[in-house]
């Protein structure tokens, strides 16, 4: 079992701000088409956390042209996940946002935390010299 601890730690990296259910967040994704590979952007709300260590996933819901929802689960730790932006901070009291499906318009809104901006824009500088010493320290040891 340790074995298997060990090798899940090595698949583990901190380099992603500190998100949570109800935040905004822009998900950077590789999209392989063909032989070329682009990173395509998907904007919304986080509805919900689930899994621990390197298997842990987090849903984003957005809404797409004409009212439509379009919800993708992201795996946390996937080499496919290049970067993830955090935008807003959601002022909420559940850890599972499902009932935001049946809503529309101005309920499907979530508050935002007070002290916001300044926030975000801090963790996504840590986020981003976390990332850059990261890079830093895989360039020294090859």
């Amino acid at each position: 079992m340790d074995k298997l601890k060990l090798a899940e730690q090595t698949l583990i990296k901190d380099e992603y701000p500190e998100f949570k259910t109800g935040d905004t967040v822009n998900v950077h994704y590789k999209v392989r088409e063909g032989d070329k590979e682009r990173i395509q952007k998907f904007e919304g709300l986080v509805i919900s956390r689930r899994g621990s260590g390197a298997n842990q996933t987090f849903m984003v819901r957005k809404i797409s042209a004409g009212n439509i929802g379009v919800e993708r689960i992201f795996p946390l730790y996937s080499p496919f996940v290049s970067k993830i932006e955090l935008k807003k901070q959601g002022d909420i009291k559940r850890s599972k946002l499902y009932y935001l499906r049946d809503r529309r318009g101005k309920s499907a809104r979530i508050k935002e935390k007070d002290q916001n901006q300044e926030t975000v824009r801090k963790l996504n500088r840590e986020a981003e010299q976390k990332a850059a010493e990261n890079n830093e320290n895989s360039s020294e040891e090859e």
